[in-house]
């Protein structure tokens, strides 16, 4: 996110503004929604916890579900690629 198009989202009950290109501006205040409520979720009823220590500890959590997801997604690749030669084994096979 970088220069563009002014948004402004709320995060913890604190306002910043963000330039965002052109068509990114929805993904943004889905991006912050959703840390706004990990960042809740993450505080509970602690609100005397650092905002920092916060956004740290939930970029972190963010962090690890990525890269859950990008793993499972290599996994999936790999399979498919290992289902498509066999396939080709097949056919190669019968022609």
């Amino acid at each position: 996110m970088s220069a563009g198009e002014p948004v402004n989202i709320r995060v913890l009950d604190r306002e910043y503004t963000v330039g965002v290109a052109p068509g990114e501006r929805d993904a943004l205040i889905t991006a912050a929604r959703l840390l706004d409520t990990r960042m809740r979720e993450l505080r509970g009823s602690n609100r005397m916890a650092a905002i920092d220590r916060i956004a740290v500890l939930t970029a972190l959590n963010l962090a690890a579900e990525l890269q859950q997801l990008r793993n499972e997604q290599e996994l999936r690749e790999r399979e498919l690629r290992q289902a498509m030669a066999a396939i080709e084994r097949r056919l190669d096979a019968l022609g």
